[in-house]
């Protein structure tokens, strides 16, 4: 074995091996959980305020509902947020769906 790549390898296996390396990646990883937990606490807001005003108002157009669902709700799920957004989102499920306020001013 050539005499560089036995010096490459005992690096790198003392790189992995040191404490510092594995406190580095677990810093890294705690790091992502904060940001996750902060992305679902803000869609969770989000979802609420938005579901609420809507089954105030008693209706929603499909592009609220589309941009409610697919893109806060369902993300939100799937990143393990909590009950209390499928709640609403039962709620809004049962509202009425209107044609989008845009589409009829421009007809």
């Amino acid at each position: 074995m050539e005499p560089w790549f036995q010096m490459v390898a005992t690096i790198v296996c003392a790189v992995v091996a040191s404490s510092g390396f594995w406190a580095y990646i677990q810093k890294k990883s705690e790091k992502k959980d904060v940001r996750t937990q902060m992305l679902i606490g803000l869609a969770h807001d989000r979802i609420i305020y938005l579901g609420m005003s809507y089954i105030e108002r008693g209706w929603i157009t499909q592009d609220e509902y589309e941009n409610l669902h697919d893109y806060l709700y369902k993300p939100y799920e799937e990143m393990g947020g909590n009950g209390s957004a499928k709640k609403v989102m039962q709620e809004i499920n049962k509202l009425p769906i209107h044609k989008s306020t845009y589409i009829q001013e421009n007809q």
